[in-house]
């Protein structure tokens, strides 16, 4: 039994803005969130600077969408002083949090020895202004986390990627995350094609009657980026009930084929709107698409495909 997301579009639903200094070249890797009627996205954006920026949309029907002018979190600090990429945001007791990728100088020592690539998370109460917290994790390469939109226990639980596996972490804060409560989750399956080098979490898990959809991208030998999809113990998150061997989603288009990184489809997004899943994914890091599936299809594909 095999599964394939369906495209909404043969063309992307966003793409960059010749008109404007900061995402002319490049948008993609959005979050989107469903709140009060309306779908709200968060993307990663690139001008002819190569700097990252994350701008704001905002649309009645996820498909059609009206921008801010100007980013809504832009480089601050030395620590991501070379872009602010992949947001994914979430809702949990009434605020907003956004977690992204800092990426920034390469350092032996300091606040990000080990590596340039950080992974912070943001709140915020109105999905503009952004207040920074802290990192999950110091002193190495680390990135592709998200947090569960509810706590567990009072405590706050992220999925985050060590290449090239992900990792699981609890906080009882948002400010430390400790060595002792993280574990290895899932990673690459060996002689399975798609995912046997590296995995990675895609958008924020969705909690269903049978456990977590957890949905997570990963690429192969050939660098081609494909969607996968795993189901997660609703009460104990580091349990995983089941993953299909087979992937959902692979790059066919000519912009997921071609673009400023080839062969690639990477989602950040994946949202439940009735029983619709909205897949937003960057196409070969350029544009942004759309694919979408039924909540129930997929749940039966999870548990017996």
């Amino acid at each position: 039994m095999t599964f394939k997301l369906q495209r909404f579009a043969t063309t992307p639903i966003l793409t960059p803005d010749s008109t404007s200094p900061w995402e002319s070249y490049n948008v993609f890797n959005p979050s989107v969130i469903y709140y009060d009627k309306l779908f709200h996205m968060h993307y990663r954006a690139q001008g002819f600077d190569w700097i990252s920026r994350i701008g704001y949309a905002v649309s009645t029907d996820g498909v059609h969408w009206n921008r801010l002018r100007e980013p809504v979190l832009k480089p601050e600090f030395e620590y991501e002083s070379r872009g602010v990429e992949d947001p994914r945001v979430c809702l949990i007791e009434g605020v907003f949090y956004m977690t992204y990728t800092a990426f920034g100088p390469y350092r032996e020592g300091g606040e990000v020895a080990g590596g340039s690539i950080l992974p912070m998370v943001a709140r915020s109460t109105n999905l503009i202004t952004w207040e920074r917290i802290a990192p999950i994790v110091r002193g190495e390469d680390n990135k592709d986390h998200m947090l569960f939109p509810r706590r567990f226990n009072g405590r706050y639980l992220a999925l985050h990627r060590r290449r090239p596996y992900v990792w699981i972490a609890y906080s009882d804060d948002l400010l430390t995350w400790r060595e002792s409560d993280m574990a290895r989750l899932f990673g690459p399956r060996e002689n399975n094609g798609w995912d046997e080098l590296s995995v990675g979490g895609n958008g924020i898990p969705i909690e269903t009657e049978r456990g977590w959809l957890c949905f997570y991208h990963a690429y192969d030998r050939h660098g081609v980026y494909r969607l996968g999809v795993m189901l997660l113990d609703r009460n104990d998150p580091t349990i995983v009930i089941r993953r299909p061997i087979h992937p959902i989603f692979w790059p066919e288009e000519l912009w997921e084929v071609k673009g400023d990184v080839p062969n690639v489809v990477f989602s950040n997004a994946n949202i439940l709107v009735g029983d619709t899943i909205y897949i937003y994914y960057g196409g070969a890091d350029h544009v942004i698409g759309l694919a979408t599936c039924k909540l129930t299809d997929l749940v039966d594909y999870v548990l017996n495909g």
